[in-house]
């Protein structure tokens, strides 16, 4: 049982930093006041980018600051439509997700064809500072990006929106843009920033998933990972810390249902039962908390000055 539980909440932190990196970049920006329903669509490009660029360069971490990259990138489109333009917010995330879902489908057909047996290279290794001691080295053997996810990113993004003259103009902006606009705030560029933040993060967590976790890119890798990445923002509150314990819930759900079909435990349920549950959890957490959610109140609101 020790065992088990061991493994379970190793496997916990691994499987919630996809959702963790993405989440926090998601939370950037709607704090800014932009809804960003391009984030499926963000981390699928981001596992793509990562891997092509990994694969055909041969370093891994020419392949994750590219992703970042092609995140950020995508972002600052993001920005071009719901900020500059004026875009429902709606119809340009959408927008987003299918246009980089599709070119990222089509550059992997371009360049592997229509392979049976999906291309694969050699992740990111898993790194443990407790080696020879049972318990902590299991415990604690994780990638590099979950200790920066957890011990890094969370910290970093708290500090950033409750402790510094930027996550004050980031809240404004979210909040009442005509006032942070007289008091000096420039709100498109605040917006801009928060986008390509936000993106940046959100790639790197599809990144994650084919360069560490799976090492491998393959058209189910994000798995609507995104959206559940945009549900956790609002049970976490539009609050980092909140948004990564809603990580690990979902994180531990989605780890137990796997331990348990690991086990082949003889019950009279199907196993698409046991695919469903994170997501059941993650739809039941949400209605719960979503009833006291407090939103940024300009958010999917475009800014016009006058």
């Amino acid at each position: 049982m020790d065992t088990f539980l061991v493994n379970l909440i190793a496997a916990t932190l691994r499987v919630a930093t996809p959702l963790l990196l993405a989440a926090i970049g998601e939370t950037y920006i709607e704090r800014s006041g932009v809804l960003n329903l391009g984030i499926e669509g963000m981390m699928f490009f981001g596992a793509f980018v990562g891997f092509f660029v990994a694969d055909v360069t041969g370093s891994l971490w020419t392949g994750f600051w590219a992703a970042v990259l092609s995140g950020i990138l995508a972002g600052l489109l993001m920005a071009l439509f719901s900020v500059t333009f004026g875009v429902n917010q709606h119809v340009s995330g959408l927008g987003i997700t299918l246009l980089l879902s599709g070119l990222s489908l089509f550059a992997f057909r371009l360049k592997y064809g229509g392979r049976t047996v999906p291309p694969s290279i050699e992740p990111f290794p898993q790194l443990s500072p407790f080696k020879g001691i049972p318990v902590l080295e299991t415990l604690f053997e994780q990638y590099l990006f979950t200790y920066i996810a957890f011990l890094v990113i969370v910290p970093l993004a708290w500090w950033l929106l409750y402790r510094t003259s930027f996550g004050l103009n980031i809240r404004a902006v979210g909040e009442n843009p005509e006032a942070a606009d007289a008091a000096g705030v420039n709100v498109f560029l605040i917006r801009y920033v928060a986008l390509a933040i936000g993106g940046g993060l959100i790639a790197a967590g599809g990144a994650f998933l084919s360069l560490a976790q799976l090492g491998a890119f393959t058209h189910g890798v994000v798995s609507g990972r995104g959206w559940v990445a945009l549900a956790l923002v609002i049970f976490g509150n539009w609050d980092p810390v909140k948004v990564m314990w809603g990580a690990l819930i979902f994180g531990g759900t989605f780890a137990l249902q796997l331990r348990l079909q690991a086990m082949g435990l003889n019950l009279p349920v199907p196993y698409e039962t046991f695919l469903a549950l994170p997501y059941i959890v993650t739809i039941i957490a949400l209605v719960i908390a979503g009833r006291n959610a407090t939103y940024p109140a300009a958010l999917l609101k475009p800014y016009r000055r006058e």
